[in-house]
């Protein structure tokens, strides 16, 4: 049943945004007092009172929270920058704007000013990356403390509602940062297979407004190792004209990362997966999010657009792009366009369509690449399904098809996947999931796979308990039992697995997870680069994590992880242990140290052609990050990060008959690594989605023959110095 929030008659400037509930501003609102208790999830009445209203106003959706919070109960005042997440006392708006379970979008903020907006599809997937133009202010009191927020019309693409109404999908809470007990309405929770889609459905008068912005770019960059400097200058635009069309382009855009990657250290076959902060492919992007297969694998992963050049000569310079979002009638879709420069650029293009038909969901998407330089061009179909026939259950399937001609020579395949989660009653749940991916199955020339030629058939039994006596260290945990079967399209057996592990929240507002996976023998298909398959005996995992948030200036994360997944399987582990703890100094200026040590006695990695080499290899990877909020407009973060690691050879291994690995004396050196990340960072906010950066970076790695101690490889990263620059860039967006 809907809430009406008739509001027609207001005028212009209904609400002003500064923190303070004025009754007269918020009379003709909708005051919600019924929250309980969603986390733990037993529907419990709140400890602490929390209210809010909801107005919809020509300019936008207005809400405001009242949260109480008297002197005894500890308040984490600290600021945080846009995104950050942590035990914080904070209030969450979540919309699905067309109400049909597709996409919402979470509006954050906490009681120091602190803000946060993330995507959410999938019905739980959270994405970060979007920033949002939208209001908010907060006020603090002695008995608690008051939030109001103003999300515009033009936020989001819409579909054009029928009959005047538009239809809302709303989600609200509240979390206190001392305990992690969250208040919400209605009574739906995001650790369940069905949230975005039970969002209470509200019906609101149809608002619509325009926007045009435009924001030019400039940007100088001096090379301290090259020795010389650049400057470059373009513009994102953004334009909607009405609630179902927007239009994003960028003009010779600024692809460069103000934030660093984290250091990784890779010689597996699977590429390491990196999100994407850049402003043009995180507007409104949350209708391309569509996931496929295990992991972070994706049908359209924006980083392949301005990565590596296809001639291997550096980052692909990306010369304009454009992005559409809109709606005809009950279809929304999206078209993605961007076109590379020079001899090795390349053409990606994207299509998106979806169409809700109440119970049941259907979308589709086609990507195309063309590689002229490696004569290549790859399309990629894709049809995705999704049917929610009861509240207890969410069946989602997709099929998949790529098409790839590369030099006259043309590959087809398909893949496809179902999950189907239910809901059992009494805390339990139950989830199936099957994949099947081709053995030329490609989508990695614009998303991401981190592998095909797979065959995935997994089973999880879950139960949730929250029934803890109040003593207890724990509000609730979810404890899974899995068993899953992994094959390759030839059928040779890569594991059969099983697993139990717990996720439970602490009344300390902390959290602790363990996981124990054990994986029969089988072989290994990847770890040649198509040299054939390796016998592989038993594995063993051991997982063990535990944050706990700020107690007086220090908070703290901590984990441990044992694994045995070498060729002497379960009977030879390695240990790595990570500490994490961070001093608040005080509630703007933060430093948060990592020190991370493993141990690996069986390290196997591939040496070239059917030669591999078992390795006892010792890491060490430290790091410092300090962060300070110069007010609620500066910024200035100092990141390092340093790895060190020595691997000295055990045995040499040659491929044999069978995938059998026999034992060799070829002359596998041992070797050793250096690497090294630093960054200063300093941000001043000009306006809303307008900023000043001045970065200045360094890094380097050293990877060489022979083995070396740790301390001499920590000792000469520090020197290492393979790209220095200091980064300007100055933008500001000008709106109507």
């Amino acid at each position: 049943m809907g809430l009406a929030l008739a509001v027609a008659s207001l005028p212009a400037a209904a609400i002003t945004v500064d923190g303070r509930i004025d009754p007269a501003e918020w009379a003709q609102a909708r005051h919600i007092t019924d929250f309980v208790r969603v986390q733990p999830i037993d529907r419990a009445e709140p400890a602490l009172r929390t209210e809010a209203w909801l107005l919809a106003t020509p300019q936008g959706l207005a809400v405001a929270f009242r949260a109480e919070q008297p002197p005894g109960v500890p308040r984490t005042t600290q600021r945080t920058r846009r995104d950050q997440g942590g035990a914080l006392d904070r209030v969450n708006l979540m919309v699905d704007f067309d109400g049909d379970g597709r996409t919402g979008y979470d509006f954050m903020v906490t009681v120091a000013g602190g803000i946060s907006d993330e995507v959410i599809t999938s019905e739980r997937n959270f994405n970060t990356d979007w920033d949002g133009h939208w209001h908010r202010a907060v006020q603090q009191d002695e008995q608690g403390w008051s939030v109001e927020m103003l999300v515009p019309w033009h936020v989001a693409p819409m579909a054009r509602p029928e009959g005047g109404e538009r239809t809302l999908g709303i989600y609200l809470d509240r979390v206190v940062g001392s305990t992690g007990e969250r208040y919400g309405w209605p009574f739906i929770s995001y650790q369940n297979p069905s949230f975005l889609s039970a969002f209470h459905k509200v019906q609101v008068p149809h608002y619509e407004q325009s926007l045009l912005a435009v924001t030019p770019y400039v940007v100088g960059v001096h090379d301290a190792v090259g020795g010389g400097s650049d400057f470059d200058a373009g513009a994102d635009i953004f334009w909607k004209p009405n609630g179902q069309f927007q239009l994003s382009a960028t003009i010779n855009p600024d692809f460069g990362q103000v934030e660093s990657d984290d250091l990784v250290v890779n010689f597996g076959a699977v590429e390491t997966f990196f999100g994407d902060k850049r402003p043009f492919f995180t507007e409104n992007q949350g209708l391309f999010d569509v996931p496929f297969g295990a992991g972070n694998s994706r049908l359209l992963y924006t980083r392949r657009i301005g990565g590596r050049a296809d001639d291997g000569s550096g980052s692909g310079d990306v010369t304009a792009a454009v992005k559409l979002n809109g709606s005809l009638g009950q279809v929304r879709y999206g078209v993605l366009a961007a076109a590379e420069g020079d001899e090795a650029g390349r053409d990606f293009f994207a299509l998106r369509a979806t169409r809700d038909f109440g119970a049941q969901d259907l979308g589709t998407m086609l990507t195309h690449v063309d590689r002229p330089f490696l004569d290549r061009t790859a399309t990629v179909y894709s049809v995705d399904h999704l049917w929610t026939p009861t509240p207890a259950w969410v069946v989602r399937t997709q099929a998949v098809a790529s098409s790839v001609d590369q030099s006259g020579e043309r590959s087809d395949d398909f893949g496809w996947q179902l999950r189907a989660d239910q809901a059992l009653g009494d805390g339990w749940r139950q989830q199936f999931y099957v994949l099947h991916l081709g053995d030329e199955l490609q989508l990695n020339d614009i998303g991401y796979l981190d592998r095909n030629n797979f065959n995935y058939l997994r089973y999880e039994l879950a139960r949730r308990r929250s029934d803890f006596a109040p003593g207890s260290r724990y509000a609730s945990w979810e404890t899974r039992w899995a068993v899953s079967n992994r094959r390759n399209g030839q059928g040779t057996v890569i594991a059969e697995a099983a697993a139990i592990n717990r996720y439970a929240e602490r009344r300390d507002g902390g959290s602790e997870f363990w996981d124990v996976s054990a994986w029969s023998s089988g072989h290994d298909d990847l770890i040649t680069r198509g040299n054939g398959v390796v016998r592989m005996p038993e594995k063993l995992y051991l997982f063990w994590e535990r944050s706990r948030p700020r107690r007086g200036p220090w908070a703290f994360y901590g984990s441990a992880r044992a694994a045995g997944e070498g060729l002497d399987g379960a009977s030879v582990m390695g240990l790595q242990l990570t500490v994490q703890p961070t001093l608040h100094l005080s509630d703007s200026l933060s430093l948060q140290g990592n020190l991370a040590l493993q141990h690996n006695p069986d390290w196997l990695l591939w040496r070239g052609g059917t030669r591999l080499g078992s390795f006892r290899a010792d890491t060490v990877r430290a790091g410092l990050n300090l962060q300070w909020q110069l007010g609620h407009r500066q910024e200035l973060r100092v990141k390092l990060e340093s790895i060190a690691l020595d691997a000295r050879l055990r045995q040499a291994w040659q491929v044999g008959p069978g995938g059998q690995p026999v034992p060799t004396s070829d002359p596998i050196p041992d070797f050793s690594l250096a690497n090294l990340g630093f960054q200063i960072r300093y941000r001043y906010e000009l306006a809303p989605l307008s900023d000043l950066y001045v970065v200045y970076g360094r890094g380097g790695a050293l990877l060489e023959e022979g083995s070396r101690s740790l301390a001499d490889l920590l000792g000469d990263a520090t020197s290492l110095r393979d790209a220095e620059q200091l980064l300007i860039k100055l933008s500001y967006r000008f709106a109507n």
